[in-house]
């Protein structure tokens, strides 16, 4: 018998940004899809209106979308299925498997307070569930739970797991409003869009049998339940905005490419050997959940920066280029000369390890007046350096080439001319010509700029030092 084809989901909720936990439990799922050939459906799970907005489901299908894990299926949106919950809520009720329930809120209270000073947990009592109650103002449908035995199932990542029935309540399927509660809702789009998978992180561990009964009462077989475990920062405490916990977005912005991310997310909990750098082709190939651990992985930031310095030397200078034009932008560089990003991207790569260490090193070939760091300007941009800046100006602007060949042969003789080392005049040049104190090599820096800016801004440096 042919096996079905393999269905994933991941269903964020639009209350915030898509942050790193989330995106790790989408990359397993797109990971494990596409390795198995299935089909992977995004759903917004957006049934809580008042914290839901449209602005936090943009940033995460624009999270998504960055990160290249594209969908097959969706956006499916809860807020617009309310039929399909209401009709499963009915087959529950016409079965037998599901109850309305009249108790207040106050009456409710008073029942777990009790059941607390009795020492009891402090769960609905059944009140309702034999008295064939009709709908009314209020009140709530619930599920009928089984009263004894256990539910059990085998995680993929966690091994077998159970609980006591007992230790469950009626859980409410239909709030008081009308509206479907999270398990009800989960379970109604899990069977209709026929997922086979449920990966999810490990704090839905106590969810799921919950959410297996409904499939039970529903008469409907069950998907496969991995449970991804925690993320840890560095210092093994539970992840947080210190250790580096933004939003995707936020990484985006910070200058991190999508790869080098997705690597450091895809190390987190699951390994492959002593492998550290994948392609995406060698993510797909060798992902399997039997590799994911059962404990807590570590998020490490400054691992991350490393991969992405990588991915950043990896990548092709076309690749860079439309990359970093965003981020010249931020600086003010509004539709930035593809000529001189084409010349200063090869020599940026190697000593970049973001976007935005890029173009800040970029900055300097387009800027039409230099802003000198004031610790290059003190140290380097002095009295005594002028006579030998308006000698060397003179003499490149009289050069007839700019070719890497020329420019040596001519600093060469200048440095004999003026009896001293090429120290002597590297750091006043390489401030004079980008501000900074550190930079690409100074000839590769005045072929990128070519003999006009050259003589312009050693000229500028001088009257900046006489202005002083």
């Amino acid at each position: 018998m042919e096996n079905p084809k393999i269905v994933t989901r991941f269903p964020p909720s639009p209350t915030g940004y898509l942050h790193i936990g989330g995106s790790r439990t989408a990359l397993f799922n797109w990971l494990f899809t596409r390795q198995q050939g299935g089909n992977f459906i995004l759903r917004i799970e957006d049934t809580d209106e008042e914290r839901s907005s449209d602005a936090a489901t943009e940033a995460i299908l624009e999270s998504m979308t960055w990160l290249g894990l594209s969908w097959d299926e969706g956006p499916y949106f809860q807020s617009r299925r309310y039929d399909l919950y209401n009709t499963v809520i009915d087959r529950l009720l016409d079965t037998g498997q599901a109850y309305h329930c009249h108790c207040s809120p106050e009456t409710l209270a008073q029942k777990r307070k009790d059941a607390q000073a009795g020492g009891l947990k402090p769960k609905y009592d059944g009140t309702c569930r034999n008295l064939g109650l009709s709908p009314a103002p209020g009140s709530v449908v619930r599920l009928k739970t089984p009263e004894t035995g256990t539910t059990r199932f085998d995680d993929l990542v966690k091994g077998p797991i159970q609980f006591e029935n007992e230790e469950l309540d009626d859980l409410i399927i239909k709030r008081s409003n009308g509206s479907p509660t999270y398990h009800l809702a989960v379970v109604a789009d899990d069977i209709d869009l026929s997922i086979t998978y449920v990966i999810r992180g490990d704090d839905h561990v106590n969810n799921t049998p919950r959410q297996i009964l409904i499939y039970k009462a529903l008469g409907e077989p069950l998907p496969k339940y991995a449970h991804l475990p925690m993320i840890l920062g560095p210092d093994k405490a539970r992840l947080s905005k210190r250790h580096g916990a933004m939003s995707v977005l936020a990484y985006r912005d910070m200058g991190y490419l999508p790869h080098a991310l997705l690597n450091a997310l895809a190390r987190v909990g699951w390994s492959y050997g002593d492998q550290e750098k994948f392609s995406m082709k060698e993510m797909i190939e060798k992902f399997s959940l039997d590799h994911v651990g059962k404990s807590a992985g570590v998020f490490n930031t400054e691992k991350l920066l490393d991969l992405n310095a990588w991915y950043i030397r990896e990548s092709s200078d076309e690749f860079l280029m439309e990359q970093l034009i965003p981020f010249l932008e931020k600086l003010g560089i509004i539709h930035p000369d593809e000529a001189i990003l084409k010349e200063i991207v090869p020599h940026l790569k190697a000593r970049s390890k973001t976007l935005v260490e890029m173009a800040e090193g970029a900055k300097f070939c387009f800027d039409e007046k230099i802003e000198y760091e004031q610790k290059g300007d003190n140290k380097f941009l002095k009295k005594n350096a002028v006579e030998l800046l308006r000698s060397l100006a003179d003499t490149l602007s009289g050069t007839p080439r700019f070719d890497p060949e020329t420019l040596e042969k001519t600093f060469v003789s200048f440095l004999e001319e003026h009896e001293i080392k090429l120290r002597k005049l590297a750091q006043p040049l390489r401030v004079a010509l980008t501000g900074k104190t550190a930079s690409p090599g100074i000839f590769e820096v005045m072929q990128v700029l070519g003999k006009e800016k050259v003589v312009d801004r050693i000229r500028q440096a001088v009257d900046h030092i006489n202005a002083k």
